[in-house]
C-alpha cells in the first residue's frame, strides 16, 4: 500500500470508481494536512474536490519506508488543473496503516518545488 498509488488512482485517473478510497483507507482514517486535522468524510471530500480540478498529473515517489505499522512516503507531485496552471510540490506524509493493511491515520506536510 503506498500513499502515491491513492494519489494517481483518486486524483490522477480517469474514472470514478465509488470502491476506490474504501481500497486505500480505513473506516477510522485521519488525516492532518499541515497541522490541520480531518476526518474520512473531510478527507474523501477533499480529495474528490482536488479531481474536479485536476486535469492531469504525475507522481514520482522519492523515499518510502514501511515498518510494522508505520509507514512513510516522501513524493514529488506534479498536476496540470482544468485552468492550464501547473503544480509542482514535494510532500512528506508519515502515519500508521490499520490492521487490515490499509492507511489508519496520516500527517502530511510539504513545499512547492516549481
Amino acid at each position: 500500500m503506498r500513499i502515491s498509488d491513492a494519489l494517481r488512482d483518486l486524483v490522477f485517473a480517469p474514472g470514478d470508481d465509488p470502491t476506490t478510497f474504501d481500497r486505500y483507507f480505513s473506516p477510522t482514517y485521519t488525516h492532518r494536512l499541515d497541522g490541520a486535522p480531518m476526518d474520512r468524510q473531510a478527507f474523501e471530500a477533499m480529495l474528490a474536490g482536488l479531481r474536479r480540478r485536476v486535469e492531469s498529473g504525475t507522481v514520482t515517489v522519492l523515499d518510502e519506508l514501511t515498518e510494522g505499522s508505520r509507514y512513510a512516503e516522501r513524493h514529488v507531485y506534479e498536476a496540470t488543473l482544468t485552468d492550464g496552471t501547473k503544480v509542482k510540490a514535494e510532500s512528506y506524509v508519515f502515519g500508521t496503516l490499520a490492521a487490515d493493511g490499509r492507511f489508519d491515520q496520516l500527517s502530511e506536510t510539504g513545499v512547492p518545488l516549481a
